[in-house]
């Protein structure tokens, strides 16, 4: 199907444009003149070529404006079709764009919204698309968009919380090792030459230094394919289950950052839970869906577990104790809202509470981080300089005696 620029006249005289993908020219005129639309110009679109890297996806930002719109646009009583129509004619992403076109033009042969979506799994993820079905069934879709919209902006700033700790002393690091090999490979040989005219026995610091400059000029185009093919063999071994399974659980048991990383996991699992439960999806629907979203093959395992446990005529509360991942207030609190029958509130409150505890942890982070990079930066370079004045300060003491 190719994409049509047409331009119109409503029944009221009001001039509109847009964009419509259709088999043919007859076809947009057709489809805009049973809107009620009389086109005046429509005309062929030119296809650009993707450039790989540049504009190829849709982001997180993107979907929570699309929602917010269509939720307004819902409540305000407008037809499904004609919120699709406005939508992908304004939207500048052209993936999103097409993908908008092709949902519209789903419903409009007949299909529901959410099968629509589902049609659309890189856009549109499966939490999106079973809540949309589940607000479709109850006739309160719009509820369930405003919903989403207030789902997504929460996991967007988790998401931003975390990122802010993990760029300033990445940065640090990053900066540090740079300007530690441009010393061994571009400074430290110009020593090199000076202190071999001293005929002298050079510090044990000096030699160590000076024979890591020569391995460094050496071995620097060896030293870095090394580095480059073990990222990657790290990254397609992550991509197994057992190297997810191992690398994840590393990274829970890790001193520091393990902590962060739990406490992300539970306000993700405790906030889209809750949040599909409270939207009318059957509860092993949405433990199902927040397995394959928790981000951590041991929080997935876990829920999975207690997935199983659950069809099994088992409560929550029991296997997600067992799994030893979760607090165990956490637990009891699942357990409370399980007996009293408000479990979707009482995951919100976790949610709220741990969304505060992310926030604590980010901030203690920086604050235990900041004087560990100081003495990190202080022993590296600061060690190398010392290192390479240590045969001058000798020099000038063997000359002043």
């Amino acid at each position: 199907m190719a994409v049509f620029v047409y331009t119109g006249r409503t029944r009221g005289g009001q001039t509109i444009t847009g964009e419509m993908e259709a088999a043919n020219r007859e076809a947009v005129v057709a489809r805009l003149r049973s809107q009620q639309v009389i086109a005046t110009v429509v005309r062929g679109k030119s296809r650009e070529l993707p450039i790989p890297g540049f504009g190829g996806g849709v982001t997180e930002k993107d979907i929570v404006i699309f929602t917010r719109q269509f939720a307004t646009m819902i409540d305000a009583g407008l037809p499904l079709v004609q919120c699709l129509e406005i939508l992908s004619t304004q939207e500048e992403n052209k993936v999103f764009k097409k993908a908008l076109i092709e949902i519209r033009g789903a419903v409009e042969s007949g299909a529901t919204f959410a099968a629509a979506l589902k049609a659309h799994p890189k856009v549109f993820t499966s939490l999106y698309a079973n809540m949309v079905e589940a607000g479709e069934t109850g006739g309160i879709l719009d509820t369930i968009l405003n919903r989403l919209a207030q789902y997504m902006e929460k996991s967007m700033g988790l998401k931003k919380k975390v990122k802010s700790a993990m760029i300033y002393p990445s940065t640090i690091i990053t900066v540090a090792l740079v300007v530690v090999v441009f010393l061994l490979i571009f400074v430290i040989p110009t020593f090199k030459a000076m202190f071999e005219g001293f005929g002298a026995t050079l510090p044990l610091p000096t030699v160590i230094i000076l024979e890591a400059s020569r391995l460094m000029q050496k071995y620097f185009l060896l030293g870095a394919g090394v580095i480059v093919a073990a990222i990657f063999a790290l990254k397609a071994w992550y991509k197994t289950t057992a190297g997810n399974t191992a690398i994840d659980a590393f990274m829970l048991k890790t001193p520091v950052f393990g902590i962060l990383i739990r406490k992300v996991a539970v306000a993700k699992f405790t906030r889209t839970l809750g949040t599909l439960i409270s939207s009318g999806v059957a509860i092993l629907d949405g433990l199902d869906i927040t397995a394959r979203t928790a981000g951590n093959k041991i929080v997935e395992m876990a829920v999975l577990r207690t997935r199983a446990a659950i069809s099994e005529g088992k409560t929550i509360a029991d296997p997600l104790r067992e799994s030893k991942v979760f607090p165990p207030m956490v637990v009891q609190m699942i357990s409370v809202g399980e007996q009293t029958g408000a479990l979707d509130t009482m995951l919100g409150k976790i949610a709220d509470f741990y969304d505060e505890e992310v926030d604590t942890a980010v901030a203690n982070l920086t604050a235990l981080l900041e004087p560990m990079l100081m003495v990190f930066l202080g022993i590296v370079i600061g060690g190398v300089v010392i290192a390479m004045y240590l045969p001058i300060f000798k020099l000038v003491t063997v000359v002043g005696n």
